[in-house]
């Protein structure tokens, strides 16, 4: 099973770029996952500022820049992991070094988690 951990730092904007210390600390725990054959893919997110938010209504797009006065939470980063169980893919999160922070678990949709339709109708997209 795949699993998404995102991380959503208690942060302000202008702390948003991590010490060399924090660097280091997060490397260590990203090396375990990757030794232990876990890790499948990550990267941290730049800041709110830096992006833009694109919402529908009645199949209009609106752009919005960022930041986002609204959002209370934003995801600083994520994981793809491949974990036997979601209870081994949160002990992994709860191993990670952030602090002043959350981190959400999520599994990901397997082709084979959907009904027989709608795996036919993603075969013929």
């Amino acid at each position: 099973m795949r699993f998404m951990m995102f991380m959503y730092p208690e942060i302000e904007e202008q702390d948003w770029n991590p010490s060399a210390e924090d660097v280091a600390e997060m490397s260590r725990y990203n090396e375990e996952l990757r030794k232990a054959g876990m890790l499948l893919a990550l990267d941290g997110l730049q800041p709110p500022s830096e992006g833009a938010s694109v919402s529908f209504s009645d199949g209009v797009a609106t752009v919005t820049d960022g930041p986002f006065a609204e959002a209370k939470e934003v995801v600083g980063g994520y994981w793809l992991i491949q974990a036997r169980s979601k209870q081994e893919a949160v002990e992994w999160a709860s191993r990670c070094p952030g602090e002043n922070c959350r981190i959400e678990v999520r599994r990901v949709f397997e082709m084979e988690d959907f009904p027989e339709d709608v795996q036919e109708a993603a075969e013929g997209a």
